[in-house]
């Protein structure tokens, strides 16, 4: 009876780690923060390992780099939002 052949490894992804998913930042800029711009940074997060995975290192750091920048975004609009609101707010008590 012969056996089926092995199947083949899977591709291998160098030497090294994959770079930061920057997942933990993504999460709490959107539940904090933007939830648009964070939505964006959670998706591109959860893209890093398994693009790493496959053997795709500079889509694994694209998305990492991605990552990073939308959960920047999601921060300074947060920020940039909650300082308008605060000098709104202001003004409405100040009439």
């Amino acid at each position: 009876m012969a056996y089926p052949p092995a199947p083949p490894p899977p591709p291998t992804s160098g030497a090294g780690s994959p770079p930061p998913n920057h997942l933990p930042w993504a999460i709490a800029t959107t539940i904090l923060c933007c939830l648009p711009a964070g939505v964006v940074s959670i998706v591109y997060a959860a893209q890093v390992n398994s693009k790493w995975q496959a053997g795709d290192q500079a889509g694994a750091l694209k998305s990492s780099n991605n990552a990073k920048t939308w959960a920047i975004v999601s921060a300074v609009l947060g920020v940039v939002v909650g300082a308008i609101y605060f000098v709104i707010a202001l003004l409405g008590n100040s009439s």
